[in-house]
């Protein structure tokens, strides 16, 4: 069982904080999101906070399920994805979310904004879509517990 279940709530809801901050910004085309480079920086930052936040729900789990520990942010999710935690459609979405975590942190300059914005428009869901993959998990894993 995971034992620290009240740190994956925590982080969770700091997950749809953070999501909630975004919806701001949902609708801004690829122009104006150009336009403003505090908008970019907000943005940018604040979807790599959500995929680390990801990122550290799954290796808390990977550790305490004995799930294979994966090689890279995006390895971490398929992982998850093979222990039954993750749901089978949703894995693709979290490994390009993985990848595009490591282009903000690594190659700044290489970031292209339509992606960014395509993940504002189409993408911002996906995070809900983890969020409630993992509160299932937790409640089977609350379910396989003795009482």
């Amino acid at each position: 069982m995971v034992t620290d279940s009240i740190l994956i709530l925590r982080k969770l809801a700091d997950l749809q904080r953070h999501r909630e901050e975004l919806r701001e910004f949902e609708a801004i085309t690829v122009e104006a999101y150009r336009a403003d480079w505090k908008i970019e920086r907000i943005v940018e930052r604040t979807l790599q906070m959500m995929i680390e936040i990801c990122c550290d729900v799954a290796n808390h789990i990977i550790a305490e399920e004995g799930l294979r520990i994966g090689q890279s942010v995006a390895d971490s999710f398929r992982s998850l994805g093979e222990g039954g935690v993750l749901p089978a459609q949703l894995i693709p979405a979290m490994v390009s979310m993985g990848r595009f975590r490591n282009i903000v942190v690594h190659q700044y300059a290489d970031v292209d904004d339509a992606i960014v914005v395509g993940i504002l428009h189409e993408h911002l869901g996906d995070f809900a879509a983890f969020s409630e993959a993992i509160l299932a998990f937790l409640d089977r894993q609350r379910g396989a517990s003795p009482p």
